[in-house]
């Protein structure tokens, strides 16, 4: 599809936020295109000047005649729920440049500082051919870790002057960095904090946002860095919906004889202890071997219906290990489930009150 004009790339992003249809609509267009822009997480704690940095980073941008799309995250106003900072005013130098886009999202609510509407800002500006698209987070400190798995490459911006809490922090936000940026530099401080920070062994750049010193540097480390592949390079994809019943010959006199749904396969998964035919082939339908089982167990508590979703993600080891580190709740170690998938669930304490299967893509190793 033809490139997306700045009002038409406003408009898009309205409908992605509020979750319109349209921008549904949109995003299938768009999603075959995604995964060509650099995208690039900058946060850090409070003060740190990062929307001034940022400003700094767009400006390098364009002086390589590239174009950029900015989601200045802010948090969310207790009242409106829409955002409070206003990270736009910060940039007003990039006012009316075509190859700028600048847009400020509220969290409304969501942990680790990114709104849910993110990932699919991402992906709208990546497949409208946007070169770099840069995701400033709200500072909120060790918490702000979530951009680590938006972002290709992520910037934690320091200041000097925290060099004694650099080791007490280094299992929070730092550990999430592949570059960062002492801003602030002309401070007392900065050597030591630079010193602190090489234990890491990643690039260290002083910058001095407010006089554009070090910003086209910081820009060609992020540049070295081979990136990360994101996790809405990908999308996830239903795989199939999951369905407790009683027994499932009697369940097929529906979906077969009255629907004329198949059940072309059929097994039993011993771990689980439960019978399971897929039915073309979004519907698995559950009949447990014992009555304590799992699926006994559901059914004599609430009865036949949805018992799960089940999502087939891209980089599933990936995706498991920043569950785990985030706190949420696994129910089972990874493994194999019917049809030889490998398979982990999520408690719905996690995912908004439904279990939700999480199931490696076939092409992952």
């Amino acid at each position: 599809m033809a490139p997306l004009s700045t009002r038409e790339l406003a408009r898009a992003a309205t409908w992605i936020e509020n979750r319109d249809p349209e921008g549904t609509k949109l995003l299938a267009e768009l999603s075959p295109q995604a995964g060509k822009a650099l995208v690039i997480g900058v946060t850090g704690p409070p003060g740190a000047g990062k929307s001034t940095l940022v400003g700094g980073l767009v400006s390098a941008v364009r002086a390589q005649a590239k174009t950029v799309a900015v989601l200045a995250v802010d948090p969310s106003s207790p009242y409106s729920g829409g955002a409070i900072l206003g990270d736009r005013i910060r940039m007003q130098a990039h006012t009316g440049d075509q190859g700028v886009f600048i847009r400020s999202l509220a969290t409304r609510g969501a942990t680790g500082g990114v709104s849910r509407a993110v990932g699919d800002m991402i992906t709208l500006f990546d497949g409208a051919g946007r070169d770099v698209v840069i995701v400033e987070t709200v500072g909120v400190g060790q918490d702000e870790v979530d951009v680590a798995r938006l972002a290709g490459v992520t910037v934690v911006v320091l200041v000097p002057g925290m060099g004694d809490d650099v080791q007490a922090i280094k299992a929070g936000l730092l550990e999430i960095a592949d570059v960062f940026a002492i801003n602030k530099a002309d401070l007392p401080g900065a050597d030591r904090l630079e010193r602190e920070l090489h234990d890491f062994d990643l690039p260290v750049v002083k910058t001095v946002a407010t006089k554009n010193q070090g910003v086209a540097e910081l820009l060609a480390a992020v540049q070295a860095v081979t990136p990360r592949r994101s996790v809405f390079a990908q999308p996830a994809e239903l795989d199939h919906l999951g369905i407790a019943v009683r027994s499932i010959d009697r369940a097929l006199e529906f979906y077969r004889d009255q629907l004329g749904l198949a059940a072309p396969h059929r097994e039993t998964v011993e771990v689980e202890k439960v019978h399971v035919a897929m039915v073309d082939p979004l519907i698995e339908l559950l009949e447990p071997t014992e009555a304590d089982s799992v699926i006994g167990r559901f059914l004599e508590k609430r009865g036949e219906g949805m018992h799960h979703v089940a999502l087939r993600i891209p980089e599933f080891e990936a995706t498991i290990e920043r569950l785990k580190a985030s706190g949420v709740r696994l129910l089972n170690e990874p493994r194999r489930g019917a049809g030889g998938h490998t398979y982990v669930f999520i408690h719905p304490s996690a995912t908004g009150g439904v279990l939700l299967e999480l199931i490696r893509q076939e092409n992952e190793h």
